[in-house]
C-alpha cells in the first residue's frame, strides 16, 4: 500500500473511533510503531485536531470527532474535475505528485460506481500527449524540469529573480523582473525585464542551472518597468485577420513573439499584431514564410512593403 494511499484510510479509520492507541494503528495497518507514529504527525500536520491522552492506557482522541465533513459531489463535477485531470498528463506540469495525492483522496471520497465511470472514461478519452499503454488513472508521468517548483515558490515571494542560465558551455547570471511565466510548445519559458540592460528578455526553464530571490536596493516598481517597456516598444507594421483554418495552422506553430485575440465570440476570427524588423533579412524571411503556412484563410489588414515584395516571389514560384 503507498503510503498516501495508508495515510487516507487511516484518517478515515481514526475519524470513526472516539479514541485510538498507536499499538490500534500498528495492527491493523501491519505497519511498525515508528512508521505509526510518523503517520499521525503527518496527519495531524494535514489539520486532524488530535488530541493526546496520558497516562498507562494513553492513546488518541479526535476532537469532536468531526473533521472529515461529507463532501458530495455531482457526477458533472466528478467527471469534469478528473477529465481535466487526463487532459493535463503527461504536460510537465508543476506539484505533480500533490495533484496525485489529491485525486487519491477524491477518489476515496466518491462512490464504487462514480469510480466505475471515470475508470471507463480514461479507457475511452484521448488527450494530446497521453500515453494510450498506460491505463492507470492515477499515473502521472514526464515530471517538468525539477527547478520550476523552486521557481514558482519564489514568484510567490518576490518577483525580482537572480537567474543563472546555461547558455552552451558558459553559465551566466541574470537579475530580472518575472513578467510572466507561460508555457508553449511543450516549454516553459519565463518572459522577465533585465533589471540590468532594462530589456525584455525570454528564458527557457529548461536552461536554467539556478534561481534565488534578488536583493538590491535600487528595485523598480512593476509600473515604473511597464513605462520602460512601453517606450521601447516598436510600432506595429503587421496586422492580420485569421480565419478558422488559420486559426488551426497558428496553433500548431506560431513564433514565440506572435500573439492573436478573438474579434468573435465563437473563436473562429482571430486577430494578429506585432512588428517585423524588415532591416533583419534572416527574421523577415522567417516570417514570411511563416505567413505562407498559415494557409490563404487571411486577411491582410497592414503588411510591410518588403515582406509584400518577398510574398509575391514565393506565390509566383509555387504557382503554376
Amino acid at each position: 500500500m503507498k503510503k498516501v494511499e495508508r495515510i487516507n484510510i487511516i484518517m478515515r479509520y481514526i475519524n470513526n473511533r472516539a479514541s485510538f492507541t498507536i499499538s490500534e494503528i500498528m495492527r491493523e495497518f501491519n505497519i511498525s510503531r515508528s512508521t505509526a507514529i510518523r503517520d499521525i504527525r503527518e496527519i495531524e500536520a494535514m489539520g486532524m485536531p488530535l488530541v493526546a491522552e496520558v497516562g498507562r492506557d494513553g492513546g488518541y482522541f479526535v476532537m469532536n470527532n468531526s473533521v472529515l465533513p461529507t463532501v458530495r459531489f455531482t457526477d458533472n463535477e466528478i467527471k469534469a474535475l478528473f477529465i481535466a485531470f487526463m487532459a493535463t498528463r503527461n504536460q510537465q506540469l508543476p506539484y505533480l505528485k500533490s495533484r496525485q495525492s489529491l485525486a487519491e483522496k477524491l477518489l476515496g471520497l466518491i462512490s464504487q460506481n462514480q469510480q466505475d465511470d471515470l475508470v471507463l472514461l480514461n479507457q475511452m478519452l484521448l488527450f494530446e500527449g497521453t500515453n494510450p499503454n498506460n491505463p492507470d488513472l492515477l499515473e502521472l508521468s514526464d515530471l517538468p524540469h525539477p527547478i520550476l517548483e523552486k521557481l514558482i515558490q519564489i514568484l510567490l515571494l518576490d518577483s525580482c529573480l537572480l537567474i543563472t542560465v546555461k547558455e552552451g558551455n558558459a553559465i551566466k547570471s541574470y537579475p530580472i523582473y518575472l513578467l510572466h511565466l507561460y508555457r508553449e510548445k511543450s516549454f516553459w519559458l519565463i518572459e522577465g525585464f533585465d533589471l540590468n540592460e532594462e530589456k525584455r528578455q525570454i528564458f527557457s526553464v529548461d536552461h536554467l542551472a539556478d534561481v534565488e530571490p534578488y536583493s538590491t536596493n535600487k528595485r523598480l516598481s512593476r509600473k515604473k518597468i511597464m513605462e520602460k517597456l512601453s517606450k521601447q516598444e516598436e510600432a506595429i507594421n503587421l496586422v492580420l485577420e485569421l480565419g478558422p483554418q488559420a486559426i488551426a495552422q497558428f496553433k500548431k506553430y506560431h513564433p514565440l513573439q506572435a500573439s492573436i485575440f478573438f474579434i468573435d465570440p465563437f473563436q473562429t476570427r482571430a486577430l494578429l499584431k506585432m512588428h517585423i524588423k524588415v532591416s533583419h533579412s534572416e527574421e523577415l524571411d522567417e516570417i514570411t514564410n511563416w505567413l505562407l503556412f498559415l494557409g490563404r484563410d487571411i486577411k491582410v489588414r497592414e503588411l510591410p512593403k518588403e515582406m509584400g515584395e518577398g510574398l509575391q516571389q514565393r506565390i509566383h514560384l509555387y504557382d503554376p
